[in-house]
């Protein structure tokens, strides 16, 4: 199996080194490369091809947010996960809308955090269903109205099934979850959830699910039933 290649950016020395010695010590997992700001990342990962950037989201010159966005905006980007000490934070729903994959808490126990990442590896967003709801009701509820409107204008491209399966995904359901819900192949639920993606201009499920959220969808869903 090929291990998982991992680029640490956090600008505290102390951090990187702990983190260096807690997923270095995976098997699964290789530390290909190290930087203390956003602005070292682009270079680092074109020297160094890695799979996942573990990135702190507070940096002096170039912050996690930035770097995050120029990473994903990229051909062939790396997934990042984004490092927070508050889940809440406004910063951490603006890393999610650039393309990152999730964020781990820098408080998270060692285990958890080498299962994030290998989740990140294998296509998986890093987002409790507890921490999803929460970061979902401070999306809604701080947005302007205008962002609602931009999010049903872009929403209105797709298809009536390519939106029940968005709805779904906004729901934090998995891909078997929303297969039995829809009655349809897992298979089919991957095809639908790629296109959404490819007709939204996204880079991931959590960014479908924060559209869908700014539209208003789930509480339309809600009322209806």
């Amino acid at each position: 199996m090929t291990a998982i290649r991992l680029l640490l950016v956090d600008d505290d020395p102390l951090v990187r080194a702990g983190l260096s010695f807690m997923l270095g010590g995976a098997d699964d997992i290789e530390i290909v490369g190290e930087a203390a700001d956003g602005a070292e990342v682009e270079a680092l990962v074109d020297r160094t091809r890695p799979d996942v950037v573990l990135m702190d989201i507070r940096m002096p010159a170039v912050d996690g947010l930035t770097a995050t966005e120029r990473l994903r905006a990229r051909e062939d980007a790396p997934q990042v996960v984004v490092l927070t000490t508050f889940h809440a934070d406004e910063q951490v729903l603006r890393a999610l809308r650039v393309g990152a994959a999730g964020f781990v808490l820098k408080d998270t126990p060692p285990a958890e955090i080498i299962a994030a990442v290998r989740r990140v590896a294998a296509g998986d967003p890093v987002l409790s269903p507890a921490v999803t709801r929460q970061l979902m009701r401070h999306a809604v509820g701080t947005g302007p109205d205008s962002r609602r409107t931009r999010a049903r204008d872009r929403i209105a491209v797709l298809n009536d099934r390519e939106r029940e399966v968005a709805v779904a995904v906004g729901r934090g359901l998995a891909n078997a979850e929303i297969a039995t819900g829809l009655f349809m192949s897992v298979a089919t639920v991957k095809t639908h959830v790629s296109r959404v993606l490819a007709k939204l201009g996204l880079n991931n499920r959590v960014q479908i699910a924060l559209l869908v959220h700014d539209a208003g969808l789930l509480k339309e869903e809600q009322e209806e039933h």
